[in-house]
């Protein structure tokens, strides 16, 4: 490989000055999380005594302990909770963090943290002169405001922590490796998001004479730079880009990398993407790997349906007199049928009809199908409200209550369009192997519409194979969120 490193040079592992400010900082962040926590924590449970009196929702005892007999169960609350914290890593966050997942993994702690508390402080203080009458009343309006409020002290710190690396301030210096599509796609996803604390110090190419830029970075050397990049830039963090690298080649360029305190990612190869999870069977006594099994089965598909048919349900319910009152709107807006009913791929590749509000022109197709653009000319005038809303996809609740479609999944395809893709993206057929649906994971992260299709399958399978009830919520609130806040502008 260029640029290797001459044998017997020697591996500085101490850790370079800016890895040492960088420590340091962050320490401190996590110090101000912790005392934040503590200040919630104490808050919620000064709040949910006072709203045990004032809202009434449970029968009060007479003569009730005032707030400062509690003053030792608080302490046990807001430092069992804080200890569930620290064991469940929420002070280890990731950079970028849904706030539906935070809010998941904070309701969850909270429960446990709330619950061993309330079972402790029986034990605890039981024939001691901290002794006080816990009752259930106060447990459970101690529970939901420690949740509200730890969520409100995450978000402050959330946004603050944005507000710091906007500014330049708690980021790390990062290092890409590799000058191909994965590389230039990474450092442009990083660039556009300051909010992830990453400043992009350069480049570094397999060839010492490649110059230039890559997505507007720099490219500041070869392979056998690196060791002297870490040292000269204070690199903290390595990003190798190279799917198609060869796995000695990819040895070779982490032992470059392996210098103090430097986190080093790697992107996965074709393998990888290709294989995912391994399964070894036994057929007659000869072991079998099978590449992927993925389908739902048993009670989760069971569970997935029962979710599409409650939504499904209450959703024709509870907008059927706004349905009605499109399908008037149609009729007047343009001439030609209220619904626009498409062949598309399901299930196990299976066709279906897939039933829309009618968004465009009667001749929309008149020359062939094609993907609908920004500014599109064969949209109706209520089509462009519609599609920029998603309001055409409606009717699509009847497929899901028929069982063509699933209130979260793959999007389906044309068969024209399938056909297509199964040719030249790895794969792609894999996404049939669970209901189509009327929105997903690739749709919630902006990948609708004149957008990669082999990104939106990577999306698509990362979703069916790490399906849970919990995710398919998740999607569907991000959804009805990226609506009502105008964020989709794929949408057209």
């Amino acid at each position: 490989m260029a640029g290797n490193p001459p044998s017997g040079a020697s591996l500085d592992l101490s850790p370079a000055p800016a890895a040492q400010r960088r420590n340091r900082s962050q320490a401190a962040l996590t110090i101000l999380l912790l005392l934040l926590d503590l200040l919630m924590l104490t808050a919620a449970f000064a709040l949910a005594f006072e709203a045990r009196t004032a809202l009434e929702l449970f029968a009060l005892p007479v003569n009730p302990p005032g707030l400062d007999k509690y003053l030792p169960t608080l302490a046990l609350h807001a430092l069992t909770v804080v200890i569930i914290f620290y064991i469940v890593r929420l002070y280890h966050l990731p950079r970028a963090i849904n706030r539906l997942d935070q809010a998941q993994k904070i309701v969850s702690a909270v429960t446990v943290g709330t619950v061993l508390a309330f079972g402790m402080q029986a034990l605890i203080f039981k024939g001691t002169p901290l002794e006080v009458d816990y009752p259930r009343s106060l447990f459970v309006y101690v529970w939901v405001f420690s949740a509200l409020l730890v969520g409100v002290g995450r978000e402050f710190y959330r946004r603050l922590r944005i507000w710091l690396r906007r500014r330049g301030l708690d980021r790390e210096n990062l290092l890409v490796i590799g000058t191909g599509k994965i590389a230039r796609d990474i450092t442009h996803r990083i660039k556009a998001r300051p909010e992830l604390g990453y400043r992009i110090v350069g480049v570094v190419s397999g060839h010492a004479r490649t110059k230039g830029t890559l997505s507007g970075v720099p490219i500041i050397g070869a392979y056998g730079d690196i060791p002297r990049l870490i040292d000269e830039l204070g690199v903290e963090q390595v990003i190798i880009a190279l799917p198609d690298a060869l796995r000695s080649e990819l040895v070779d360029l982490i032992n470059l990398c392996q210098r103090g305190y430097v986190d080093i990612k790697v992107y996965p190869d074709m393998f990888a993407y290709m294989a995912g999870d391994l399964n070894v069977n036994d057929l007659g006594g000869t072991p079998l790997i099978t590449v992927r099994d993925i389908a739902l089965r048993g009670w989760k598909l069971s569970l997935k349906r029962g979710l599409d048919v409650f939504g499904a349900t209450v959703g024709l319910v509870l907008f059927s007199p706004l349905l009605l009152l499109t399908a008037i709107a149609i009729r007047l807006d343009s001439p030609g049928p209220v619904f626009h009913i498409q062949e598309r791929m399901g299930l196990d590749g299976h066709p279906f009809p897939m039933i829309k509000f009618r968004s465009m022109r009667q001749d929309a197709e008149a020359n062939g199908p094609g993907w609908t653009v920004a500014d599109d000319p064969r949209r109706t005038r209520l089509g462009r409200i519609m599609r920029r809303t998603n309001w055409d996809e409606m009717p699509q609740l009847i497929n899901v209550l028929l069982g063509h479609m699933s209130l979260v999944g793959p999007r389906p395809e044309r068969p024209v369009y399938v056909q297509e893709f199964r040719e030249r993206i790895p794969r792609y057929m894999e996404r049939h192997r669970e209901k189509a649906g009327m929105t997903g994971w690739a749709q919630v992260n902006g990948l609708r519409g004149d957008t990669s299709i082999a990104e939106r399958t990577a999306y698509d399978l990362w979703y069916v194979e790490n399906w849970s009830l919990w995710l398919d919520i998740k999607i569907i609130i991000r959804t009805v969120l990226m609506i009502i806040l105008r964020r989709d502008r794929n949408a057209y």
